[in-house]
């Protein structure tokens, strides 16, 4: 009986934040801004969540169980995927915190320079 009330609370409380948190949370739904430009907001979510619970003495032989659980949700936007005449840009709305994310977030951007040099090169041959 004690560990169905606590693995309940558990359990309801992870549905909970399931009901709350989806795959459109964090890829929201293209926005069409005209025939040629396409945003797609992208978000962070960050989540947490506890239970706990507690026996409780009893004079009579009923076992007594309190218990009690709760999650916080944090959904912060932080860049857009702009389709633009067949091209994929990531445009970040966010300050970077730290040298190791700012290194992540100048991927993209170099992956693109370097196929433009190498479609430039190639187109010229």
């Amino acid at each position: 009986m004690k560990e169905q009330s606590a693995a309940g609370i558990l359990s309801t409380t992870i549905e909970k934040v399931r009901q709350l948190v989806d795959v459109s949370t964090i890829v929201g739904e293209p926005i069409k801004l005209s025939e040629e430009i396409t945003v797609i907001p992208v978000s962070k979510v960050t989540y947490g969540f506890a239970s706990g619970g507690s026996d409780f003495p009893s004079k009579s032989n009923a076992e007594l169980f309190g218990g009690g659980g709760g999650a916080g949700i944090t959904i912060n936007p932080v860049a857009f995927l702009v389709l633009k005449d067949g091209e994929v840009s990531l445009k970040h709305i966010t300050a970077n915190d730290n040298a190791a994310e700012r290194v992540v977030n100048m991927i993209p951007d170099v992956i693109d320079k370097v196929t433009g040099i190498v479609n430039k090169t190639q187109s010229g041959k």
